[in-house]
């Protein structure tokens, strides 16, 4: 009886010790100070002046990596990328669009549907150059 339990109680603990064993690594890295005082640092020693070896332990399990949702819901979004947006959105709406032709800040005419797929084109290219996800 006691056979039954002994052996998957040794099998979990070689288990354990060696998924800590592989989670404990070593990294040796060279550090140096160039002519300009700028510290570098690499896993191949520099071609020619004094450096330090450095060894650098990790252990434990590595840290989990964020999902692209979770970055994108924390992420700050670009302000162009929100104008973009928001002008693709007006232009696709069922509102007359009004265009600013003297500076002024005031609609001073309301666009074409030939005036507006060109700017709809222009706030897509926009879109593809600011936005991380369109």
């Amino acid at each position: 009886m006691h056979r039954f339990v002994l052996l998957p109680a040794l099998g979990c603990l070689c288990l354990a010790m060696s998924v800590a064993h592989a989670q404990e690594t070593a990294r040796e890295v060279y550090q140096w100070k160039d002519a300009k005082g700028v510290t570098h640092y690499s896993q191949t020693p520099p071609a020619k002046g004094s450096y330090q070896q450095r060894s650098i332990r990790q252990t434990g399990v590595a840290a989990p990596t964020t999902t692209a949702a979770a970055e994108a819901a924390t992420a700050v979004e670009n302000p162009q990328c929100v104008v973009a947006k928001r002008n693709i959105a007006a232009l696709d709406s069922d509102r007359p669009v009004g265009q600013d032709a003297d500076g002024d800040g005031q609609p001073d005419t309301t666009m074409t549907d030939a005036q507006r797929a060109s700017q709809r084109t222009l706030a897509e290219a926009a879109v593809k150059a600011y936005c991380t996800t369109p």
